[in-house]
């Protein structure tokens, strides 16, 4: 009977887990379905967007070809739109803007820029002949899609506007326009100001109240790829993501490591294309209600050199205000520079990453304004080393009192090593003890460690600071022919993982720093910690600590920012000595005895977090009494 129920259990178990297999494969077969469903939509859409494209663009050939007034083929391609296909821009062509930062080219096709130069940066090096492009080569595109009363859709990329270039002042005033009729138009103005990164620029209609479906809103789409312009690629796509600001000074960012993200958010006041040193925006006065964001990673394989790093998309919903379109906004095109981009007062500095609360702070009111005082009169390698040397005076304070705390417990060790060998059977009452030894000696366990959680901050907030670094973009240094990627010395025939094709010296030499530092103090730090019960030997874990921590200090920072390596082999060998003149010549292990037994012959009040252990222990304790005492009457 067992052996047969055995069975029969076995055949339901089977079927369970058959059942389930199916119930896999159908759901992967339909999600697959699915997929090649939602595949063959946007193929198909695709198709018919440039079907349509096509068919407008013949039009217009045979209309031009023909240089007579609109036929029935531009009518029916065109609609309401025919007549900007007899105006002279509907042969193509572009207009130049230029000015001392930027220059800039907007074609008659689609009225959106084909090409953004920022004229005062090189790619690459300081020595390259190529000036660093956001936009060219199609690698971004505005459309702005719109629905028609006679229910057609047309989208401006594939229509022509007809410029209009003039001056105000300095400023050059480009005004493009799709024309319906010499009243009817919809117009995109581009203003571009000497000395500024940043352009004026408007949506705007005119007498198209009757012409544009009111009830369907129309969308403004901005795509580009993200051209690559530093020597390290996975460096700069580190920093390469798309940001955005809603909800009233809200900010956040998509950064896919892989694949691509998507959000979609609400009352959006710009959208951002950030690339690790340049930038891209777009800002609205009138915020947009919705948009819908996309951002992509194209950097499949780092060791591979490659054209682009991300693309991005963004897909923004207009309103119509008493039947047109009136949108105020603005581009930015130009460095991630947090300065430059704190100047405009829009919160745009808020894409440079320097790090979240008490961090980024740090950097703000600290950090920034002190290196860019140091800059203003000192090379930036040597500003670099002289903010190192300042941080590492303000800190020292702390470094003084970690390692005063570390003498007071080597010195009580041999103490606190009787304690435990004295009660190895009692853990309640050695842990005891050893508060009552600590108490009596001034010694506090704890005072290690704070001084070390204090420094955290600033580590992180320099660690934020230097990658953001736009003034050590192209600045040299020693060997360092760029402060603000990695400085090789020697590239391999092959690429290590993790570590890359090349071998850049200043990590090297902040590895050995810390290897140094490293083995100047585990012997004390040995010493003061106190092997806990239960607990795994600090002293073999700080031995292997010292060969693995300059090994990741080497592998993690061979690619990033030379600028950064500088900060911490100066900060690690100044640490070095700092540690060396405590040791040697402040802070005597003789005198530190002295000051321990002078403190056990005081009557010392126990601080509050002692007093707390104190009863805590107690309490441990006598409830480990009266379990024992009903242990004994049972």
């Amino acid at each position: 009977m067992e052996e047969k129920k055995l069975d029969r259990n076995s055949i339901v178990g089977f079927i369970i887990i058959a059942g389930l297999l199916i119930w896999m494969m159908l759901n992967n077969i339909n999600k697959e379905q699915e997929s090649i469903k939602q595949d063959a939509e946007v193929a198909k859409k695709e198709v018919v967007a440039k079907t349509e494209a096509d068919r407008i663009e013949t039009a217009i050939t045979e209309h031009v070809q023909s240089d007579s007034l609109p036929n029935e083929s531009l009518r029916a391609a065109l609609g309401h739109f025919a007549y900007s296909a007899t105006l002279p821009s509907a042969q193509g062509g572009n207009t130049e803007l230029k000015s001392d930062l930027l220059s800039l080219v907007v074609e008659n096709k689609g009225g959106y820029l084909s090409k953004v130069e920022v004229l005062d940066q090189k790619r690459f090096s300081k020595t390259s002949n190529e000036i660093v492009e956001l936009i060219k080569d199609n690698n971004s595109n505005l459309n702005l899609e719109l629905h028609t009363t006679d229910n057609r859709v047309f989208n401006t990329k594939d229509l022509y506007f007809e410029p209009e270039l003039t001056k105000e002042g300095e400023n050059q005033v480009l005004s493009m326009r799709l024309k319906a009729s010499e009243s009817q138009f919809l117009e995109y103005r581009y203003v571009l100001k000497p000395g500024d990164y940043m352009l004026d620029f408007s949506i705007r209609s005119q007498g198209l109240s009757k012409i544009v479906d009111l009830n369907k809103t129309p969308q403004l789409n901005w795509e580009l790829k993200s051209f690559r312009n530093e020597k390290s690629i996975s460096y700069e796509n580190r920093y390469t993501r798309l940001y955005y600001e809603y909800e009233d000074g809200k900010d956040n960012d998509l950064n896919p490591t892989s694949g691509s993200s998507e959000k979609t958010v609400n009352n959006v006041s710009y959208v951002a294309y950030k690339q690790h040193f340049f930038t891209s925006i777009l800002l609205t006065d009138k915020k947009f209600t919705k948009a819908d964001l996309v951002a992509k990673n194209l950097v499949n394989d780092e060791k591979i050199d490659t054209v682009f790093t991300k693309e991005f998309v963004a897909k923004l919903p207009m309103e119509f205000t008493n039947g047109e379109l009136n949108y105020d906004m603005n581009w930015f095109f130009g460095p991630s520079d947090y300065k430059v981009l704190k100047s405009y007062d829009r919160n745009l500095d808020n894409i440079v990453p320097l790090g979240w609360g008490i961090f980024g702070w740090l950097n703000r009111f600290l950090f920034i304004p002190v290196f860019g005082v140091l800059s203003s009169f000192l090379p930036y390698g040597i500003a670099i080393i002289v903010l190192t040397v300042l941080v590492r005076l303000l800190i020292s304070p702390l470094t003084y009192k970690s390692y005063l705390s570390q003498a007071k417990m080597k010195a009580i060790r041999p103490e606190v090593n009787e304690l435990n060998e004295k009660y190895k059977n009692d853990p309640m009452k050695k842990q005891q003890e050893t508060m009552n030894l600590y108490s009596k000696a001034g010694v506090n366990p704890m005072a290690g460690c704070v001084p070390a959680l204090l420094q955290i901050p600033i580590f992180y907030a320099l660690f934020q600071f230097f990658p953001s670094a736009f003034d050590l973009r192209q600045k040299s240094f020693l060997w360092a022919d760029d402060l603000s990627s990695y400085d090789s010395i020697l590239h391999l025939p092959f690429s290590i993982p993790f570590y890359g094709d090349h071998v850049s010296l200043f990590p090297l030499l902040a590895s050995i720093a810390i290897f140094v530092y490293m083995k100047m103090t585990t012997g004390d730090q040995q010493m003061a910690a106190p092997t806990q019960e239960g607990m795994p030997d600090m002293g073999k874990l700080m031995k292997i600590m010292i060969y693995i921590s300059p090994i990741m200090m080497l592998f993690f920072f061979n690619n990033y920012a030379s600028g950064l390596s500088l900060y911490y082999f100066i900060s690690n060998s100044i640490t070095i000595g700092i540690m060396y003149v405590i040791k040697n010549y402040i802070v005597k292990e003789e005198k530190i005895k002295a000051i321990i037994e002078d403190n056990k012959t005081k009557k010392r009040p126990k601080g509050k977090f002692q007093r707390k252990m104190q009863e805590m222990m107690e309490q441990a304790q006598e409830q480990q009494r009266l379990k024992e005492q009903q242990n004994k009457k049972k």
